[in-house]
């Protein structure tokens, strides 16, 4: 698939922008950005430090507005959402894996993993909660507060947090960025294998080509322009 390529998908950016004002004019962050993700694809988006992939991701996501265009997420214009209708969205679609795992430290592993169930109102999750840490290889962790866990264990308690939720896409800010190699390999088999056991879209930030070489597409920015859309061999 090429750059020029849009099909309709589970989401979608049709021609986003991104510009701030700052004392020296006007700053564009993202450049007029065309894309459809299909349903169960896994995309990485690549591109140097500064070239706009955070700010398209929480674009993407619906945690931060383009300055023009659209975001569709399964045929709802979230774009033209305000902040209350977005946050629907986001609890219903979409899951979350961040690099700084975000897990909040007086909570245990399950406490965790089971408070964005109990704030939708699911009477079932301690069991979700439950049957996702043993999924992710914790189940002898279910008491440990944070701290007593080591970053991979932190990170697979974060995947599970979002796996647990079932969204239909999971956005992750660089999931393998604060591990160390074999930790990394090990949380990426992780990710795949969850992908491919739920069909849950995967949309990944990174800068680890062992990763972005795992996933069907890539994208890669550069100065906030989309210079890459294609297959991953």
């Amino acid at each position: 698939m090429n750059s020029s390529e849009v099909v309709k998908g589970l989401v979608e950016a049709k021609n986003v922008t991104k510009k701030v004002d700052t004392q020296e004019g006007e700053l564009i962050i993202l450049h007029p950005i065309n894309i459809s993700i299909a349903a169960g694809e896994s995309i990485a988006i690549t591109g140097a430090s500064g070239s706009g992939k955070s700010t398209l991701l929480g674009i993407l996501a619906g945690l931060d507005l383009p300055s023009s265009g659209d975001v569709i997420i399964d045929d709802q214009i979230i774009t033209q959402m305000d902040e209350e209708g977005r946050a629907k969205v986001r609890a219903a679609q979409v899951g979350f894996i961040f690099q700084s795992f975000q897990l909040l430290p007086g909570l245990t592993a399950l406490e965790n993993v089971m408070l964005p169930l109990e704030l939708r109102g699911d009477k079932s999750a301690k069991s979700k909660a439950e049957n996702f840490l043993t999924k992710v290889g914790l189940a002898s962790r279910f008491q440990h507060y944070p701290p007593q866990l080591s970053g991979g264990e932190q990170q697979r308690v974060a995947i599970a947090r979002a796996f647990a939720c079932n969204p239909k896409i999971l956005f992750a800010d660089e999931p393998t960025g604060n591990l160390d190699s074999i930790t990394g390999e090990k949380i990426i088999d992780l990710l795949f294998d969850l992908n491919a056991s739920y069909g849950t879209t995967l949309i990944l930030i990174t800068h680890e080509e062992r990763l972005a070489k795992r996933c069907s597409r890539r994208i890669e920015l550069e100065a906030g322009a989309l210079i890459v859309s294609e297959m991953v061999l």
